[in-house]
């Protein structure tokens, strides 16, 4: 370390996928719920949040066949979020610059399962972060 900062890694994709989480619910918190935002909230929630699950999984995988599959979860999810969180725009247009970052975040994250996985692919031995 040198003056305070960390060069360890660039981030802490575990650290990274929770924090998405714990502002993704703070997020969907404000939401005023009716018949109409409840079902897209749930949904959010789940695919939202199973992005670090998975991720937690991956990183503990049992074979590189079942670390891809699980890092391949982990982007289904993050597009399955980015579209939850579009709509959300969508219907409370008031949050949209709240929503914003944590769909740039959904759009980063699909990024970066992609290269891991196909890092992964190319590598003979399975990739831990």
């Amino acid at each position: 370390m040198s003056n305070g900062i960390q060069n360890d890694k660039k981030y802490d994709l575990s650290k990274r996928t929770l924090e998405f989480s714990k502002n993704l619910i703070a997020l969907l918190k404000k939401i005023p719920k009716d018949t109409i935002s409840i079902p897209i909230i749930s949904q959010c929630t789940r695919s939202g949040t199973s992005i670090g699950a998975n991720y937690a999984e991956a990183d503990c995988a049992e074979s590189k066949k079942d670390f891809e599959h699980k890092l391949g979860i982990c982007k289904k999810e993050s597009k399955e979020t980015e579209y939850w969180l579009k709509t959300l725009s969508f219907i409370i247009p008031d949050l949209t610059a709240d929503i914003q970052p944590l769909i740039q975040e959904t759009i980063e994250f699909q990024l970066i399962f992609v290269s891991i996985i196909n890092k992964s692919k190319q590598n003979p031995l399975v990739i831990r972060n």
